[in-house]
């Protein structure tokens, strides 16, 4: 029986751990603080879970629109946030998706030990653990060990005023006025659950606009949408220090300006957990940002040895973590494996209105690096759109000009993490823009904008886009 090892318990090592056991891998999984890691414990469940909270509160906010009268001017005259109540919620739902996680592996023969891993060559993996060291043979070994908070030298975090990421869920009361710094995915999705709240928000962005990484006709409409609810945005701003002062913070930009707030919240990215694993003495490459390279089934520089996830600087998110995982399992188990293709990735951001990605990009497409043809339509004449008061956001849709096929999109709209589903199959099954098109939908509905956006780039002169 193979001995798999699985350093990490995140989405990339719990997801690899099931299917190792599936394979008939004889499968330890050692883990330093709980089972689903960070995206679990301090990542991706707990902000969602906040975020979802703060996109109440924006719906009792926009009721008037609907005819619905509340008393008083503002919604936090007649909802009061009870953040400490908010965060315990946030933190027992972290902790029952982890006990969830744990029952789920020990049922499936996973064998789970708590503690600090590291490579001791590629065939042996040492923990330190409350019994003591022990060691552990193994002939594949899987690393996903994911990242930690960056901070910047001349801000360091200390829980209380300034924060990172991790330690957001520490605050009891909501903050008067809130900086945060960074305006990418997650500078953004906690700078709009934050303004959902209640909070005076002040956005610090290095760039002209928030999310830079993504499609900037939806950071465009994102932006302002934050501004318009009264956000502070501070475009080509670079912070470099804040300092607790007094029951505040001062925050210090590169030209020397200084911003005052209550709070502070980091978000300058991430540095991967690869120090200290033995990885380079193992024979692992690393990446100059330290970074473990790997290739398109998540195997490293030593054939025994393959990692997923964050640390490996592929995609950060938790459903590329996790088929980094099964991919890594699938090749060396012996089972058949499609390489990883992050054409076919779809990802989110959780801001208000949520901006939702997959394929192709509008950046690829101004550089020239494949001929599309796309379609740009406002979900504002959309019925369901008006019904809901949102008339903010749009759905983008690219297709290869002779074939039709669909190669990418983009949906800003409340939950467009769920309208983005129908466009990732296209993508990944490749169909075309009228066999999209003539698939029915609910009227009135959002996904309506979708079919109507294949519509308009249906061409007649194209044989094959005709059935």
């Amino acid at each position: 029986m193979t001995k798999v090892v699985i350093i990490g318990g995140g989405p990339g090592g719990y997801e690899a751990a099931l299917v190792a056991t599936q394979l008939g891998g004889d499968v330890t999984l050692i883990e330093r603080d709980g089972l689903g890691g960070a995206a679990v414990l301090t990542d991706c469940v707990p902000s969602k879970t906040l975020i979802a909270t703060a996109e109440v509160m924006v719906r009792i906010e926009n009721a008037r629109q609907l005819g619905l009268h509340l008393p008083g001017d503002a919604v936090t005259d007649v909802v009061r946030v009870d953040l400490a109540e908010v965060n315990q919620r946030v933190l027992d739902l972290a902790l029952a998706q982890s006990s969830d996680i744990r029952q789920r592996l020990l049922q499936e023969g996973v064998a789970i030990v708590i503690g600090q891993a590291r490579l001791d060559g590629a065939n042996v993996v040492i923990a330190d653990t409350e019994h003591g060291q022990e060691r552990f043979d193994a002939d594949i070994v899987l690393v996903a060990t994911g990242t930690t908070p960056r901070e910047l030298p001349d801000a360091p975090c200390d829980g209380e005023r300034i924060l990172n990421w991790k330690q957001v869920y520490n605050l009891t009361d909501l903050p008067e006025r809130l900086i945060v710094v960074g305006s990418g995915v997650t500078g953004a999705e906690f700078a709009s659950a934050f303004d959902g709240l209640g909070c005076d928000v002040v956005l610090v962005s290095s760039r002209k606009q928030v999310l830079p990484g993504e499609d900037q006709d939806a950071a465009a409409v994102l932006q302002k949408a934050f501004e318009r609810r009264g956000m502070t945005i501070m475009s080509e701003r670079r912070a470099v220090a804040a300092r607790r002062e007094g029951d505040g913070v001062v925050v210090t930009l590169a030209d020397g300006e200084e911003i005052t707030g209550s709070h502070c919240l980091m978000a300058v990215g991430a540095i991967p957990n690869s120090a200290g694993l033995g990885l380079e003495e193992a024979g692992v490459e690393l990446t100059p940002s330290g970074h473990i390279k790997v290739d398109r089934v998540s195997r490293t520089s030593n054939r025994h040895v393959y990692a997923a996830g964050d640390v490996t600087g592929v995609f950060a998110l938790a459903s590329v973590a996790a088929m980094q995982g099964r991919v890594a399992m699938w090749h060396s188990l012996g089972d058949a494996v499609t390489p990883l293709d992050l054409r076919l990735v779809s990802s989110n951001v959780f801001t208000t209105p949520e901006v939702a990605t997959v394929g192709l990009s509008q950046k690829e497409v101004d550089a020239g690096l494949v001929r599309v043809s796309s379609v740009l339509l406002p979900l504002g004449p959309n019925a369901r759109s008006k019904m809901q008061g949102f008339t903010e956001g749009f759905v983008k849709l690219f297709c290869l000009p002779t074939t039709g096929i669909i190669v990418g999109g983009v949906v800003v709209a409340p939950r467009a993490s769920e309208l983005i589903h129908a466009v990732s199959i296209a993508v990944s099954q490749q169909v075309n823009v009228d066999d999209f098109s003539h698939a029915f939908t609910v009227y009135p509905s959002m996904s309506g904008s979708l079919a109507e956006a294949a519509r308009r780039l249906h061409k007649r002169d194209a044989a094959v886009l005709t059935n």
